[in-house]
């Protein structure tokens, strides 16, 4: 069901410091920052050859990586994306099979512009799962 590992996301406490140690320390192409309010993230793409990495900084004081950097002031790992090829058929599919989807179970519209949705970390070993429809 799902299919390549689209980003792996990291919570930075300081993005533009992120940015620079990926830009100057690593020599990876770091896009710009882009704000996506119904996620209330800032988000920046670094493009590698075999995936992206997102770095995500807390828009507004509500942001859920506000609280994840909370409990963790250093940052980390927030959650991997697999790519799916048809998201409701894969929500359908694993709620079915007892995971949880988070929030009200209805796709959004992620950062890359197609929908998404999020699988409970409980349910996957600890560790947040995004979907994207590819």
């Amino acid at each position: 069901m799902i299919g390549r590992l689209n980003h792996i996301a990291i919570a930075v406490p300081d993005l533009d410091a992120a940015m620079a140690q990926y830009r100057d320390v690593l020599g990876a192409a770091v896009g710009a920052p882009q704000d996506e309010p119904d996620h209330g993230v800032t988000v920046v793409f670094i493009e590698l050859p075999n995936t992206k990495i997102e770095l995500l900084f807390p828009l507004g004081d509500d942001s859920p990586i506000a609280s994840f950097l909370v409990k963790n002031p250093a940052g980390g790992i927030h959650h991997m994306c697999y790519e799916v090829e048809d998201i409701r058929a894969a929500r359908d599919r694993l709620m079915a099979s007892g995971a949880r989807v988070l929030g009200s179970g209805e796709p959004k519209i992620g950062a890359h512009g197609k929908p998404v949705l999020f699988l409970h970390p409980k349910d996957f070993n600890g560790c947040l799962i995004e979907l994207e429809q590819v």
